[in-house]
């Protein structure tokens, strides 16, 4: 059975938890209504995806 050398000390348990970072997600302008959308997904704006509406959006009522 594996057993570790020796106990491994919570600063060396941190710090090698620690090294990782987040990305940022790919944004990109919509090609239609040139609004900023998630890459690869249907605009919330619009509806478009990929040159053709996906999901007919109604427009808002200025009141």
């Amino acid at each position: 059975m594996a057993v570790p050398k020796g106990k491994v000390s919570k600063a060396r348990r941190n710090s090698r938890r620690a090294n990782w970072k987040l990305s940022m997600p790919g944004i990109v302008a919509c090609p239609q209504c040139k609004t900023m959308k998630l890459a690869h997904r249907v605009c919330k704006k619009c509806g478009y995806y990929d040159g053709k509406q996906v999901i007919k959006i109604e427009e808002e009522k200025q009141a």
